[in-house]
C-alpha cells in the first residue's frame, strides 16, 4: 500500500511551517564582549582599553570586558585573537607593534596582519617619548646625546615593546650612538627601571610617562613626532637635533577575520559615535593620546602603508628577525 499523501494546499504550505518552527537566530550581542589587550596591565594599551571599554559596551548593550594577554611584544594577545571564535564576543586592541613591526621583527609569525584580521575602525594615536630617571645627567635631549658620545660602551635602554626598540636603534643609528637594549615584558615595567635608575632611557608610552613626569618619577627629553605634539608642545621633536626622525604609535579595533560584516558594522558605528564625542577627546588627552577616527576600508589601507613603513624602519634600523 503507498503511503497517504498530503492534500495539494497542505504540501505546498509545509516548507513555510518548517521555516516558522526553525529557531530564530539570537541577537548580538547577548552577553558580554571580550576585548584581548595584547600588553599587561598599566601600559598604555592597557589604559586605552578600559577607558574605551565601559563607554563602548553601553552603546552595543552589553558589557566589554578587558582581557590581557602580554608577552611576545604583543604576539600572544595579537594569537589569541586571531584564533578566536569570529561570533562577534571577541575583539582586540591592535596597535603599531603587533600589526606593523612584528612582522619584520619575529621569525614564525604566528599571525598575519593583514589576512588573520577584520578591521573594524583606528581608535587613537601618540608619540613616544624619551624618558630618563631622575638622576640622569641628561637634563634636555642635547645633553642626553652628549652623554651618550661620552661613554665609549654607550647607553642602556628599556624595551617594553617592539615599537620602543626600533624607535630607539633608530636614534642610536642616526647619532651615532651605541645603544644596548634591555628587555621587559611591559612597557610599565620599563619605565620603572629607568625611573629607578637601572636602565638609562626608555622609549616610552606617552601616557603613562606623563604620569610618570607628573610624580616626579621621570625627566621626559623629548618626542618621536617631527613636529611639536599638541598635548604636550613643551616636550621638543627629536628631529630638532636628529633631522628627519619621525613616527608614532596607534592603536586601532579588530576582530577574527571571519567576523560577519552585519557584527562589525555594528561595532563600528558604536566606536565612531565613540570617537566623535568631546568627552572621549577630553579622557583620551588626559592619557597623552588623539582620537583618531578611521572606518574599515580606511584601517585597512593604513595598516598596508604602515607594514611598507615599518619594513624600511626596521631594515634601516639594521635589526634581524629573531
Amino acid at each position: 500500500m503507498s503511503p497517504p499523501r498530503l492534500p495539494r494546499r497542505a504540501a505546498l504550505a509545509l516548507p513555510g511551517l518548517l521555516l516558522l518552527r526553525r529557531p530564530a537566530r539570537a541577537a548580538w550581542p547577548e552577553r558580554p564582549v571580550r576585548l584581548i589587550v595584547p600588553f599587561p596591565a598599566g601600559s598604555g594599551t592597557d589604559i586605552l582599553a578600559r577607558l574605551l571599554a565601559e563607554p563602548l559596551g553601553q552603546r552595543i548593550g552589553q558589557p566589554v570586558v578587558a582581557d590581557n594577554r602580554p608577552g611576545g611584544n604583543g604576539v600572544v594577545g595579537a594569537q589569541a585573537g586571531a584564533m578566536a571564535a569570529a561570533d562577534g564576543y571577541t575583539l582586540l586592541i591592535l596597535g603599531t607593534s603587533a600589526a606593523a613591526i612584528n612582522p619584520h621583527t619575529v621569525r614564525r609569525l604566528p599571525y598575519d596582519p593583514l589576512r588573520d584580521f577584520a578591521p573594524i575602525g583606528m581608535l587613537a594615536e601618540q608619540p613616544y617619548v624619551l624618558a630618563v630617571g631622575p638622576n640622569s645627567p641628561a637634563r634636555d635631549l642635547a645633553g642626553f646625546l652628549a652623554l651618550g658620545h661620552s661613554r665609549a660602551e654607550g647607553l642602556t635602554f628599556a624595551t617594553g615593546n617592539a615599537g620602543s626598540i626600533i624607535m630607539a636603534m633608530m636614534i642610536g643609528r642616526m647619532a651615532g650612538i651605541r645603544l644596548t637594549g634591555v628587555p621587559y615584558r611591559g612597557g610599565a615595567e620599563a619605565l620603572a627601571d629607568v625611573a629607578a635608575g637601572r636602565v638609562a632611557f626608555n622609549l616610552a608610552d606617552f601616557g603613562p610617562a606623563l604620569a610618570q613626569r607628573e610624580a616626579g618619577r621621570v625627566r621626559l627629553l623629548a618626542q618621536t613626532l617631527a613636529h611639536p605634539f599638541p598635548l604636550a608642545p613643551e616636550i621638543p621633536p627629536i628631529a630638532t637635533a636628529l633631522p628627519g626622525f619621525d613616527a608614532n604609535v596607534w592603536f586601532s579595533l579588530v576582530a577574527p577575520a571571519a567576523t560577519p560584516p552585519e557584527l562589525l558594522t555594528p561595532i563600528g558605528a558604536a566606536l565612531d559615535a565613540l570617537l566623535a564625542e568631546p568627552a572621549t577627546a577630553e579622557k583620551l588627552a588626559r592619557i597623552g593620546l588623539a582620537p583618531l577616527r578611521l572606518g574599515r576600508a580606511e584601517t585597512t589601507r593604513h595598516f598596508e602603508q604602515q607594514l611598507a613603513l615599518w619594513g624600511e624602519r626596521v631594515r634601516n634600523a639594521g635589526t634581524e628577525p629573531q
